[in-house]
Order: C-alpha cells, then structure tokens, then sequence
C-alpha cells in the first residue's frame, strides 16, 4: 500500500483500559491501529476491548509467535498521505526511519519488549515455524528482510518488486512468497538459499495470500481486478482467476483450517466474500465495516474477525450463519488483525 496522510505519532507506555483480563496468559484478539499507534486487545469470549497497548508509528502488520507467548507488530516511520496527494508530493514528506521496525510484545505482561530492525518500511511479514525467523516486506525500498529475531539483525536483504506487501511462509516453511503490487506478481523465494526462485504472474496490485492447509495451492488477491488468482504452490503456475462480485477490492485473505472455505476482505468495498475451495463458487458476501482489511479466525473457526480501518471497528462474523454478529469500537484506523490461542 503506498504511504498516504500524516499519521499521529502515539509513543509511551503500556495504557490500559478500564476493564482488565485475568493475570496469566489469556487468549486475545489483538488488533493493529496504524492512526492511533497502538494495539487493541479484545477478550474474544465477550468480543470487548480489555486493554491497549501503545507501539509506536504505523503498526500494521501483526503476527503471532509459534510458541504463543509473543506478538509481533510492524512499524514505519514513513508518511501516510491521502489518496488526492501526487505520489511526488508525499516523497517530499520528511520520513522517521528511527520509527521503522518489528515490534515484540509479550502476551502475558502486555508490554513491548524490544524493537527489532525490519529493514525500510516494514508493512507486512510472516514468523517462520521455529520463530528463529521473521520475513518483512520493506514497501518503499522494494525488498524482503531477513530477521534473526535472537539477535535482531538483518541477515539478508532480496529485491521482490515494487511495493511488497503480503509475506508468507509455505506450510513446508521452504519458501516464503510475496506479492509485489506494482509489479503484479508474487515473489517466490527459497528459504534456506535467500534467493528468488519464482516469480508468480497474478492479477493488479497483489495485497495478499494465503496457502491450503496441504501446501498445494495459494489464493492471491489483486484488488484493482477484483478477483483472487489461484496457484499452483508446487508448479508455481496460476491455475485461474475467481472474479469477486462487482465492487469488491480484495485485500487480506485466509484459510479455514480444514482447507473448504476462502475467506477474502475487499477493502474500499466494504465486504467479505466466502468462497468454497473446491469449487470456487460464491458462498456468501457480508457487509461488514468500512474498508475491511486484515483478517483472523477463532482459534476454533466459529468466528472470523474483520479491521475496518475508517470506521474504527472489528467486525465479528459467525461462520456458521455468515452473520456479523458484533461491531467492536477499537482505535483509530484499525489494519491488521490476530487470534491468539
């Protein structure tokens, strides 16, 4: 996504809420709020804010560790500017790259522990299995890093295209892919080698994908052509498109764990569209909040959660009715979204 309008710095401490879960490890919805700087945790057995947890500049991306006693968030100090703002004109804007990193929280403290270099820019990332690894896309400059999260340092750095954004590890965690939007394609690249081994033709500015529980195939989302291209993960080859409904600007993308349904966000036009996975075939399109981007489901997939980033909300969709079932009030421009377990 290209940086856009100024975002309010919001630096400091831990600031609670009025209400606060039970001491221990507790299960969490933790929602990115790129305007507000912070992290919303929700108590997904009411589906109400507990807590929030300021980051830093621009938290986006957010991941969970494998072990489950950390999350992980990142953060950039490059300028947000509107969409009515030339390109030209928002270079011009002065960029906080001190800001810039991989923020590692501690889930049973609630606190920020360290920052972790990710490289220029970091907006989105995956963890690999062993948590020893942490893959970024640095969006204005290109790249993928490779992070030692033990030393937090970067290991190497691959060009993958213009503005990369979605990350993730094959199910194998042998390869790493990345969609690159200005490039219109996805970025394959070998783990162990740090080289690009692929490059993936899909549709108009690629936001993100997601793979079958099996490793076999992915679904990538190019929101300017409204579909999902599915690929063959083994061959690397685009197997077909799957046009979304008319309007629909797909965004994030998950997989339900049993691998039968395709969950997509579609963004500027306000919805979720459920597809089966076998057949491609449209199940449902929900109404969600405004341009809904990040996505997560229940640890046991009764739920999928939405970020609405303008209307400042998560909405909670029952996947067995498809009904949103709840609209939750977090912080200012809500982006990315996790379940922990």
């Amino acid at each position: 996504m290209m940086p856009r309008l100024s975002a309010l710095v919001i630096l400091g401490a831990f600031t609670a809420c009025t209400v606060s879960p039970p001491a221990g490890r507790t299960a969490y919805v933790i929602v990115s709020n790129e305007d507000s700087g912070e992290l919303s945790f929700i108590d997904p057995t009411t589906d109400s804010v507990v807590a929030t947890l300021a980051v830093g500049k621009r938290p986006r991306g957010v991941k969970l560790s494998t072990d489950g006693h950390r999350a992980f968030v990142a953060l950039s100090g490059s300028p947000k500017c509107p969409p009515t703002m030339p390109d030209a004109e928002c270079a011009l804007i002065m960029a906080d790259k001190s800001a810039d990193g991989i923020g590692v929280i501690d889930l049973t403290s609630r606190t920020l522990v360290r920052t972790l270099s990710g490289g220029s820019d970091p907006e989105q990332f995956d963890v690999s299995k062993d948590d020893a690894v942490l893959v970024v896309s640095n969006e204005d400059a290109g790249t993928a890093s490779f992070i030692d999260r033990s030393t937090g340092t970067v290991t190497a750095t691959v060009a993958v295209g213009g503005e990369p954004e979605g990350v993730r590890f094959s199910p194998d965690a042998a390869e790493v892919w990345i969609t690159s939007e200005q490039g219109g394609a996805v970025y394959v690249i070998d783990v162990a080698a740090q080289l690009v081994v692929a490059i993936v033709p899909v549709g108009r500015r690629p936001r993100d994908l997601a793979f079958s529980p099996d490793g076999a195939f992915a679904w990538v989302t190019s929101e300017v052509d409204g579909q999902v291209t599915v690929v063959d993960a083994h061959t690397h080859r685009p197997l077909r498109a799957v046009r979304l409904p008319a309007g629909s600007k797909p965004m994030g993308v998950r997989v339900s764990a049993d691998g039968a349904r395709v969950y997509i966000s579609n963004g500027r036009g306000g919805t979720v569209s459920v597809l089966d996975a076998k057949s491609d075939s449209l199940l449902a399109d929900i109404r969600v909040g405004i341009r809904p981007w990040g996505l997560a489901l229940s640890a046991d997939g009764l739920k999928l959660y939405t970020a609405n980033g303008p209307s400042n909300d998560v909405s909670v969709i029952d996947t067995r009715t498809l009904q949103v079932v709840k609209r939750v009030a977090v912080g200012r421009g809500p982006w990315g979204v996790v379940v922990s377990r």
